[in-house]
């Protein structure tokens, strides 16, 4: 059970600190859907982002209290070589694209290859059609990208950080299966001091970025 945090209580105790990046083409809605979940804002006024900004937000999953670490990235291409190297160490994505430019989510595939060549490959995938409050002004169907995230093992979710559709629910369902992950292999480390072995994990904190030490299952899960 995931609940909403406060908006930046640097007061908290915090116990674990998770990096996601948001990544897509330039005018897909990054920085709003960043906007609508670390401060619960919109502005129709945004200006395109210039290499690579990051804002976070603490939450609460199952008492335990979750920094996410939230890494905007620019969707130029002239910034690209900037920011693959801020993939590294994130545990979590947001793969967006715009559902009224048929462009963006085709260039989907390609984002998806240079996120796995520079993330670590266990890491936690979502993929999101933004703006469906343009629905009049659909481009990409809804079947299209369960088809392709059910092929490559992603999450679905289809969201509109204008109305604040799914924002909430899309980073949830990634940090929540990232804590998850953890707290499994957390398990599987205390199991292994039972039998004698030494943990492969120190402590109860786990901060991110800096190596990833998530080892998912890999699975597909898929919802709309």
């Amino acid at each position: 059970m995931a609940s909403g945090g406060g908006y930046g209580d640097a007061s908290q105790k915090i116990d674990y600190v998770f990096k996601v990046v948001l990544i897509g083409d330039s005018a897909v809605g990054k920085s709003q859907i960043l906007a609508r979940f670390a401060r619960n804002e919109f502005s129709l006024d945004s200006k395109a982002t210039i290499g690579v900004e990051f804002q976070t937000r603490t939450l609460v999953i199952q008492r335990k209290s979750v920094k996410a670490q939230i890494w905007d990235t620019a969707g130029q291409e002239r910034y690209r070589a900037v920011t693959s190297a801020y993939y590294r160490g994130a545990v979590g994505a947001l793969l967006v694209y715009d559902i009224t430019k048929r462009q963006t989510f085709d260039h989907i595939p390609r984002w998806l290859e240079e996120l796995r060549a520079h993330a670590d490959k266990n890491i936690v995938i979502m993929l999101i059609g933004n703006k469906t409050d343009l629905e009049d002004q659909r481009a990409v169907p809804t079947e299209d990208a369960k088809e392709f995230a059910q092929k490559e093992g992603l999450f679905f979710l289809e969201t509109s950080a204008m109305e604040a559709t799914n924002v909430e629910d899309a980073f949830l369902t990634v940090l929540t299966e990232i804590f998850n992950i953890v707290n499994r292999k957390n398990l599987a480390a205390g199991d292994d001091q039972a039998n004698g072995n030494p943990a492969s994990l120190t402590g109860k904190k786990i901060l991110v970025p800096g190596p990833a030490q998530v080892i998912p299952e890999k699975k597909a899960c898929c919802s709309s």
